[in-house]
């Protein structure tokens, strides 16, 4: 166990000055706006949501991220705002980036059930390392003595970014893409270091299967849909495939996280990282779901805890913008 700390607290160093990756969600439709500006206002008028991931657990500093975002449609403007914040923990804690971002996305109604939406989003982010968390060999070997002859060589670090997304959808279908750090900030906990926050594209889309008889599309008792997401940072890719059935009020899901076919590490591994369940419920108003993801990389589940993840999220309207939900569908899974 002393060793493994000391290999970890190595490890931690090293990211701190290594090329950096966005948290991700398993449930990124049910925290959108994270996934990208253009599904701010991708409600009939408010939506609060927050989201809470455990990522190996079973591994001492396992990451852990938090996540909450409020959004509005007002659609007099034919606009979406949104605010986002993001908290993110890593090696027992002592890794620490936070950051809230403003988001705006203007709704154009292409043909009768077909929407573009561009959106832009600015971001103020602060990322430190708390070095009091920090455990290192001699202390080890002093039987954990809570002294170090290591200094404190960081400095936190505060910064500004810019992103921007688009988003089709109809009735059935969307499709979309998000570029995060145009500008590719600074992020090094060195102050004599440049260490730039790569930037990140993704692209994300589905379709919704009507399943069973029943009136008008969306409120069928039974509907089946799948989507995907692709995003790559840095030297990092990552492809997430899935699929829902959603049983009003139930919804069971799976996913699968990898690359084995397109991508391969340097060790000859297979690039692929999890199978992800889950099961949410949800009404009119109120959503919340429960996923877990089984690792299936060399990192097995035995060892890493796998991950998991927890998301609510609530909706509402008034009277007049209740109506509009008639005319306008945004088809994406609900988690």
């Amino acid at each position: 166990m002393r060793l493994f700390i000391i290999i970890w607290s190595l490890l931690l160093l090293t990211f701190t000055t290594a090329t950096a990756q966005d948290a991700h969600f398993t449930q990124f439709y049910a925290a959108p706006t994270h996934l990208s500006p253009a599904f701010a206002g991708t409600t009939v008028q408010s939506r609060l949501s927050t989201n809470y991931r455990n990522q190996w657990p079973s591994i001492p500093g396992a990451f852990v991220a938090y996540n909450v975002a409020y959004d509005h449609y007002a659609p007099e403007l034919k606009s979406g705002f949104g605010i986002l914040a993001t908290h993110e923990r890593a090696g027992s804690g002592a890794l620490r980036s936070s950051s809230v971002s403003a988001q705006y996305a203007y709704e154009v109604r292409i043909t009768r059930q077909l929407f573009f939406r561009p959106a832009l989003q600015f971001t103020y982010s602060n990322r430190n390392i708390n070095f009091n968390d920090l455990v290192f060999g001699d202390q080890l070997i002093r039987n954990n003595d809570p002294t170090s002859v290591e200094e404190n060589v960081f400095q936190p670090i505060n910064f500004f970014d810019m992103s921007s997304g688009g988003l089709f959808y109809s009735p059935k279908f969307w499709f979309g893409a998000a570029l995060h750090h145009i500008n590719q900030p600074n992020e090094s906990l060195y102050p004599d270091r440049i260490g730039l926050l790569p930037r990140k594209v993704s692209m994300h889309g589905g379709y919704r299967f009507k399943s069973g008889s029943g009136g008008h599309y969306r409120k069928s008792g039974n509907e089946i849909v799948v989507a995907f997401n692709y995003k790559k940072q840095g030297e990092f890719s990552q492809l997430d495939l899935g699929a829902y059935w959603e049983m009003d009020p139930l919804v069971l899901g799976v996913w699968y996280r990898g690359l084995p076919v397109f991508k391969s590490n340097d060790y000859g591994y297979a690039n692929q990282d999890a199978v992800a369940i889950l099961a949410g419920i949800g009404t009119n108003k109120f959503r919340f779901a429960y996923s877990y993801d089984i690792t299936v990389s060399p990192l097995s589940v035995g060892a890493s805890g796998g991950a998991h993840e927890i998301s609510i999220v609530y909706e509402w309207a008034n009277k007049r913008n209740a109506h509009l939900s008639k005319r306008r569908v945004v088809p994406c899974a609900k988690f």
